[in-house]
């Protein structure tokens, strides 16, 4: 009777472990699935030194407009991944974002961590009327919160027309935890190669070290022969070298 139980409570285990894992399959197909799809990007492979500088949580009054002063005075583009609650109150850095090159992406409305998808929808909606109002472009790039996703959230995404943007794994400077200037910089220089998208803030916190990090990072780069691009170019650069 006991070998029967525990034979019987084996076989439920089974069965119910079978079932997790094939949900958890379901729930995320995994980098590779989506790189081929073409529906996410976390960063391309290219032989040209070009990488992408990306800028989440923004606009803000102080930061967006030290990244911007720095930008022009490099001669460098970047993606700002836009909160909509914040584009409302400081269009013109918005504004300015667009007017001088760079790319303008969405990052919801209100930044939540945890939405449905319903909900979610409505965020980028909102965002994106938000921008378009201010610039009359209407963003194509959309990245998640925390850069955490599920299968339906990028399936709803991409059906709204948006290509999902993640960023290189090895290129996640931290900075909103502030680290401190030396880590960041550190950070972005031994990993940094061609084709790289390179996660920072300009918003959502004090960004002062992310400055001051950036002030030797871009000459830095720019000195080993790198060109900052949007992340839009970065992706129409893999697809032109496809081509060829």
């Amino acid at each position: 009777m006991t070998r029967l139980y525990v034979l019987v409570l084996t076989v439920c285990l089974l069965i119910i472990s079978g079932v997790f894992i094939g949900q958890k399959g379901h729930a995320d197909k995994g980098r590779r699935y989506y790189e081929e799809t073409g529906e996410v990007v976390w960063d391309i492979h290219t032989q040209d030194k070009i990488v992408a500088l990306t800028f989440d949580d923004g606009p803000h009054p102080e930061y967006t407009a030290a990244v911007l002063d720095l930008l022009e005075k490099y001669d460098a583009k970047a993606t700002f991944f836009i909160i909509g609650k914040n584009a409302e109150k400081y269009p013109y850095l918005v504004l300015r974002s667009y007017t001088e090159g760079h790319e303008l992406a969405n990052h919801t409305y209100t930044h939540p961590f945890k939405v449905s998808i319903k909900a979610l929808r409505e965020e980028l909606r909102q965002t994106n009327n938000t921008i378009y109002s201010i610039t009359g472009f209407s963003p194509v790039l959309f990245r998640p919160v925390g850069g955490n996703y599920t299968d339906a959230m990028i399936n709803a995404a991409v059906k709204d027309g948006y290509q999902v943007v993640m960023w290189s794994w090895h290129q996640d400077t931290q900075d909103w935890k502030q680290p401190g200037v030396k880590k960041i910089i550190q950070k972005v220089m031994k990993g940094t190669k061609p084709g790289d998208v390179i996660l920072f803030h300009d918003g959502g916190g004090n960004r002062t070290q992310t400055i001051k990090a950036l002030e030797e990072i871009i000459p830095a780069l720019k000195k080993q022969g790198y060109t900052f691009v949007t992340v839009s170019e970065l992706i129409d650069s893999k697809q032109q070298e496809q081509v060829q």
